[in-house]
């Protein structure tokens, strides 16, 4: 069921919107730096994912 949310658009698109604005890319360094830290095991997987905002 759509619900109207305004003069221009649907909340679904309004939700797809913000979804779109928050979702991070990360460069191939940022990937590399993130598992290295993983398998360094200085921290747990939980807390890694924690600092740097993803899910495990």
């Amino acid at each position: 069921m759509k619900t109207r949310t305004g003069p221009n658009g649907s909340a679904d698109r309004h939700v797809k919107e913000i979804k779109r604005k928050t979702h991070r890319k990360f460069s191939a360094e940022e990937k590399i730096r993130i598992v290295l830290d993983g398998l360094r095991g200085e921290s747990s997987i939980s807390e890694l994912c924690r600092r740097e905002g993803i899910a495990e």
